[in-house]
């Protein structure tokens, strides 16, 4: 009941278009990986994330150059004073007086010796873009993969359709034969209602078909996250039967681990932080070291009850010539005891780069495991379409010479049904034989690391 309603849900979906009277776009792979990479998520993510290295590196290279801070104040301040020419004079003291004053500051630091922790972190921020930049690479392989297998499939789902329709098409044809035949009298008419229990099934096993190449389309659709509400026709490409898979085997199994081990982009990725993890815990043990900073300063102030010799002076002479100030400055910082916090963070960065390591011994163990498997099973596919294409030139033979017969009354219509069951069946395998040896081959590109555009042959 639920996949009836699925595939309802499915056709609905798929056919909308149509029934609004829209044109189908028409897409090709070529065109299915290029959306699939610009709408992807998880590439937009990775995309994000390499930017953000960018902006990291440029953050650690703008470490090197002195920091400035300019510093300027001016304040109104109104209040009793205390006036000691006027307590001279024998007059009050503390006289109500309205004071203006303005400041400013501009000063400079750089640091001239921490450890070498400017050098170290640059390199730590290289490393993680290289590494940032690999796995956007491995998640474009694994986009175009997804997609292609994905089409692939669609593919595979309307050639069984064809054979479906052509065998529904025989059955019809046979139908009508044993039609006549009844009708003259040369047949029994149990070979009828046979004949009529096959068409039947025939036309079940095409319909069958047609929800499940509505429901691949439907899976593509998503993966492509276009509108499921609208109408596509996806194009497929020309699949030579007979072009040579045995180029794989050419190569050995070791050749192939090597290859997989030094090009592709997660394996690139993981040396890539190893390395990054190595410069922390570099930076991690140059914190025990004394760090030296150099600073510089310029500053002067105004204010108008500034006075010389009982004259005030303006602003010009007051804040450029005789309140101005200049400054130099070096300071020594030298790690004593920190409450353990840098030998934890020592410590901490040493156990994080040797589980790094050890996911990395994995991610090889892993990728080799992946390589072998996906060679073996080529070797396997190899020799599953040789063997059903002789399988499928034999049932043809026979459905042809059972044909013949029971045409002349030689042999039963159960006989002739057997023979065009085994006939749709050899189909069928050699079909999905053909595909299933496509894919491998793609699936063991995906492995070695090499899905490096959007060009995918079939």
């Amino acid at each position: 009941m639920k996949k009836t309603i699925l595939a309802a849900l499915c056709t609905v979906l798929l056919t909308s278009g149509t029934i609004l009277g829209q044109s189908a776009q028409r897409i090709t792979l070529e065109d299915a990986i290029r959306i699939s990479l610009e709408n992807n998520y998880l590439l937009k993510q990775a995309e994000n994330n390499l930017d953000l290295a960018d902006e990291s590196i440029k953050n650690e290279i703008a470490d090197f150059i002195p920091s400035i801070n300019a510093n300027f104040n001016g304040s109104r301040t109104t209040g009793q004073q205390f006036i000691f020419e006027r307590f001279n004079e024998g007059l009050n003291p503390f006289v109500d007086i309205t004071s203006k004053s303005f400041s400013g500051n501009v000063g400079a630091n750089i640091r001239i010796f921490n450890g070498f922790e400017n050098i170290i972190s640059l390199r730590r921020s290289q490393e993680d873009q290289i590494s940032r930049e690999e796995s956007l690479q491995r998640a474009r392989e694994q986009v175009i993969f997804s997609t292609s297998t994905s089409f692939l499939q669609v593919i595979l789902e309307e050639e069984l359709l064809e054979i479906a329709k052509e065998n529904l098409t025989t059955s019809q044809k046979q139908l009508e034969q044993v039609i006549a035949q009844v009708e003259v009298g040369s047949r029994p008419k149990v070979d009828l209602y046979n004949q009529e229990a096959q068409v039947a099934n025939d036309e079940l096993a095409v319909t069958q078909r047609e929800n499940a190449l509505k429901l691949n389309k439907l899976q593509l659709v998503r993966q492509l996250q276009i509108d499921p509400l609208g109408n596509y026709e996806f194009v497929v490409p020309e699949i030579d039967e007979n072009q040579d898979f045995t180029a794989v085997e050419n190569y050995s199994l070791q050749n192939l681990i090597s290859q997989a081990l030094s090009t592709r982009s997660d394996i690139r990725s993981e040396e890539a932080d190893i390395r990054s993890l190595e410069y922390q815990l570099l930076n991690a043990r140059a914190s025990l070291l004394p760090s030296i900073n150099g600073s510089a300063s310029i500053s002067s102030r105004y204010s108008d009850q500034y006075t010389v010799l009982g004259e005030s002076v303006n602003f010009s002479d007051q804040f450029f010539d005789q309140q101005l100030n200049r400054s130099l400055g070096i300071s020594i910082s030298i790690p004593l005891f920190q409450n353990y916090n840098r030998l934890y963070s020592i410590q901490a960065s040493r156990v994080q780069l040797k589980n790094a390591e050890l996911n990395f011994e994995n991610t090889q163990l892993q990728v080799v495991q992946e390589v072998t498997q996906a060679y073996n099973d080529y070797s396997s596919y190899l020799k599953q379409k040789d063997a059903t294409q002789k399988s499928l030139i034999a049932a043809e033979k026979a459905f042809e010479t059972q044909q013949e017969r029971y045409n002349v009354g030689a042999s039963t219509l159960i006989e002739l049904s057997q023979s065009q069951a085994n006939f749709v069946n050899a189909q069928s395998n050699y079909t999905q034989a053909i595909f299933n040896l496509i894919f491998q081959e793609k699936l063991l590109d995906f492995y070695l690391g090499k899905l490096a555009n959007q060009q995918i042959e079939f």
